[in-house]
C-alpha cells in the first residue's frame, strides 16, 4: 500500500486548557434568512441545511481551516493501494455517538452502502459514490472502499456520516420522520440538534464529547430571519453578533459601525442564470412546462450575448465579486476556466440582434420577436422574492432581453417556491448558484446526466439537468486522473463543454460579505486561513474556533500572570446565514444550494 496522508490532528483548532473551562451558559445564535429544507442529511440540499449537517455530524475527512486541504475527521490516516483502487481508511479510536455508543467503521460503511442502494440516499451527494465498487468494514477500525476506476475525490467526500444503529430501521428517507430529534439528533460533530420548528429555528447542544474538544457554548441557535435588513438590525443593536451574506449596500453601511468589523473574502459561490432547454429527468424523460423555444441552441446563445457580467459585478454587487466564466470559482484558481478569445461569449447587444436575426426570429410591431411558427419569444424568469441579487438582477436581464427583442415575466417567488419549480422543470429562465468545494467534482458533478433527479424529483442534485456524452467523458477522466495538471486541464475542458451549450450564463463569483461585533469577539478561525471566510465554510472551523472578547482578555491576563492563555472560549453568536441561492439545487434554482 502506498500511504496518501495521515492525519490525526488540525493545526489551525487552537488548544484549549482546562481555563477556558470556566467559561458556562453560553449561547450561540445564528441569524438565517434562506430557509432549511431537510435536517436528514442524505436529502438536505440548501446551505442552511448542509451547514446543519456540519455541525451534527464528523466527516471521514475534510478540508482544513488552514488551506483547505484534506485533513482527518472520522478517519485518522488513509492509504491506497498501487493501482488507485482500493483506499483502507483507519478510523479514530475513542469517539461516540451522542448516545454513548462507539463511532465504528461500520457507520461509513453503512453511510455509503445506503447511498449505494437507496436512490433516495443519493439525493445531495450521490456523486461521490457513483465510481464505489463496494464498501466494506472488516472490522471496527478499518473501513476498505474500492472503486471501479481511480478517483481523485477520496479524501474530499463531502457526506455527513451517519450512525448506523439509528438510521438502518429506517425504510423510506423521504418520511417526514427522518427530520425527528431521535433520529437526526444523534451525531458525532462540535453541535447534536435537539429541537427543531420549521421556518422558525433550529437548536443545539455542546457536544461534550466531542473528539476535538468540546465547543465553549452551551447551546447553539439557528433563528430564521424574514430579511436580511431585520438581521442587520440585530446586530446593530448587539441582539445578534455575526452576519453573512450582506448585500454591497449593507457591508459598506457597517464600515466604520462602532464595534463592528467587517469581513471581506474570495467566495466559493457562484451565481448563475440557468436556461431550461428541454430538461429531462434521469430517465431522459421530458419533465416541466419549459417554453419550448428555449431548445434552440441558438436563442440560448443570444440570451447569453445580452447579459453583461461586468455590469452586474458593479452595479449589483458594487464590485465586491469577479465576472462568471466557469462553475469553480476564482477562489479555486488551479480549476477556474479562463475562456480564450474565441471561447469567450462577449456582450454584444448588436451581435445578440444579429444571432436572432439570422436565425428567423424577426421582430414584431411591439418590438417582440416572433418564432416561425408565430410563437412570441416571451420568458418566464424565476428568483428569490427575498434576496436583493435577485431583485436587482432580474431588472438588468429583463431590461437586456428587452433590447434583444424577447419580453421577460418576472417572477420572483418564495425560496421552496422556487426549488419546487426548478426541481420539476417548471421555468424558463431561472436565477440559481452553488456553493462549491475545494475538489472540483462536486461543481462538475452538478451537471451530469446521473446528477438528475428521478421521476418523483428525489436521488439527483443537478444544477441545469445538463446531459452530454462529451461533458460526460471529460467528467470521467478527471475524477480519475491523478496528476494535478492534467486534471486542471481536463476540469476546464469540461467547463467549457458546459458553457459552449447555453444551458446556464455564470453570472459572477461573490465575495463573502460578512461582519461581527468586534466587543463581543476578538476572532474566528477563517478558512483559507489567513484572508478566507468565517461563515458558510466546508466544515464548521469558523464557528467552533470564535474567540470572544472576554474570553481573549483572559488569555492575556492568564498569559501575564501564568503563562497560560486561553483558545477558544464561550461565545454569544447570532450568524446570518443569509438569502442567497445556493443557488444550488438539488437545487437548481434555489439560490441556496450547496
Amino acid at each position: 500500500m502506498v500511504a496518501v496522508l495521515a492525519a490525526s490532528a488540525v493545526a489551525t483548532v487552537p488548544f484549549v486548557p482546562v481555563a477556558a473551562a470556566q467559561q458556562q451558559g453560553k449561547v450561540l445564535r445564528v441569524a438565517l434568512t434562506t430557509g432549511i429544507d431537510h435536517l436528514n442529511p442524505f436529502t438536505a440540499q440548501l446551505s442552511a441545511s448542509t451547514q446543519v449537517g456540519r455541525f451534527n455530524y464528523e466527516f471521514l475527512t475534510l478540508p482544513s481551516a488552514e488551506d483547505t486541504q484534506p485533513t482527518g475527521g472520522i478517519a485518522e490516516s488513509w492509504t491506497t493501494s498501487e493501482d488507485k483502487l482500493t483506499w483502507t481508511f483507519t478510523i479514530r479510536q475513542g469517539m461516540k455517538w451522542s448516545d454513548g455508543k462507539p463511532v465504528t467503521a461500520q457507520d461509513p460503511a453503512y453511510t455509503f452502502q445506503r447511498m449505494l442502494d437507496d436512490e433516495n440516499a443519493r439525493t445531495a451527494n450521490g456523486s461521490y459514490v457513483t465510481n464505489f465498487a463496494s464498501v466494506s468494514a472488516p472490522d471496527d477500525k478499518t473501513l476498505v472502499i474500492k472503486t471501479k476506476a481511480p478517483q481523485s475525490s477520496m479524501t474530499s467526500l463531502d457526506v455527513p456520516i451517519v450512525p448506523k444503529h439509528i438510521w438502518e430501521p429506517i425504510k423510506d428517507l423521504n418520511a417526514p420522520s427522518t427530520d425527528d430529534m431521535a433520529v437526526v439528533g444523534v451525531g458525532s460533530g462540535p453541535y447534536l440538534l435537539t429541537e427543531y420548528k420549521k421556518n422558525e429555528f433550529v437548536k443545539f447542544k455542546a457536544n461534550k464529547d466531542y473528539w476535538r474538544g468540546a465547543p465553549k457554548v452551551d447551546e447553539l441557535q439557528l433563528l430564521q430571519f424574514k430579511d436580511a435588513e431585520a438581521a442587520v438590525n440585530a446586530l446593530k443593536q448587539g441582539e445578534v453578533d455575526v452576519i453573512n451574506r450582506l448585500t454591497p449596500t449593507q457591508f459598506d453601511a457597517l464600515k466604520g459601525e462602532k464595534n463592528i468589523t467587517t469581513n471581506k473574502a474570495p467566495g466559493r459561490r457562484y451565481n448563475e442564470l440557468i436556461i431550461n432547454f428541454g430538461v429531462k429527468n434521469v430517465a431522459d424523460q421530458p419533465i416541466g412546462d419549459g417554453n419550448p423555444i428555449l431548445k434552440d441552441l441558438r436563442v440560448r446563445k443570444a440570451i447569453a450575448q445580452a447579459i453583461d457580467t461586468e455590469t452586474i459585478v458593479q452595479k449589483v454587487m458594487n464590485g465586491y465579486g469577479q465576472p462568471g466564466t466557469g462553475v469553480v470559482p476564482a477562489i479555486y484558481k488551479a480549476y477556474t476556466w479562463t475562456p480564450s478569445d474565441a471561447e469567450k461569449t462577449k456582450f454584444d447587444i448588436a451581435a445578440a440582434n444579429a444571432t436572432l436575426d439570422q436565425a428567423g426570429y424577426a421582430k414584431g410591431a411591439d418590438g417582440i420577436r416572433v418564432a416561425p411558427g408565430g410563437a412570441k419569444l416571451e420568458f418566464r424568469l424565476a428568483g428569490h422574492a427575498n434576496r436583493p441579487f435577485d431583485q436587482r438582477t432580474a431588472q438588468f436581464v429583463s431590461g437586456w432581453l428587452k433590447d434583444i427583442g424577447i419580453g421577460v415575466k418576472q417572477e420572483l417567488v418564495s425560496d421552496d417556491e422556487l426549488d419546487d419549480r426548478t426541481t420539476a422543470g417548471n421555468y424558463d429562465l431561472a436565477i440559481s448558484g452553488y456553493g462549491t468545494s475545494p475538489d472540483p467534482d462536486y461543481a462538475l458533478s452538478l451537471n451530469t446526466c446521473a446528477g438528475r433527479p428521478n421521476a418523483e424529483g428525489n436521488g439527483g442534485s443537478s444544477a441545469t439537468f445538463f446531459c452530454d456524452p462529451r461533458y460526460e467523458d471529460l467528467y470521467k477522466k478527471q475524477l480519475t486522473e491523478f496528476d494535478p495538471a492534467k486534471r486542471a486541464e481536463l476540469v476546464k475542458q469540461a467547463q467549457a463543454v458546459l458553457a459552449g451549450e447555453y444551458v446556464d450564463v455564470v453570472l459572477d463569483y461573490d465575495n463573502v460579505l460578512e461582519a461581527y461585533r468586534s466587543d463581543k469577539f476578538a476572532s474566528f478561525t477563517k478558512q483559507p486561513q489567513p484572508d478566507g471566510a468565517i461563515l458558510e465554510q466546508s466544515g464548521y472551523w469558523g464557528v467552533y474556533g470564535a474567540t470572544p472578547a472576554d474570553a481573549a482578555a483572559a488569555n492575556s491576563e492568564e498569559s501575564s500572570n501564568t503563562g497560560l492563555w486561553i483558545g477558544i472560549g464561550a461565545v454569544v453568536l447570532v450568524v446570518l446565514v443569509g438569502g442567497g441561492v445556493l443557488l444550488g439545487r438539488r437545487g437548481k434554482s434555489a439560490d441556496d444550494r450547496e
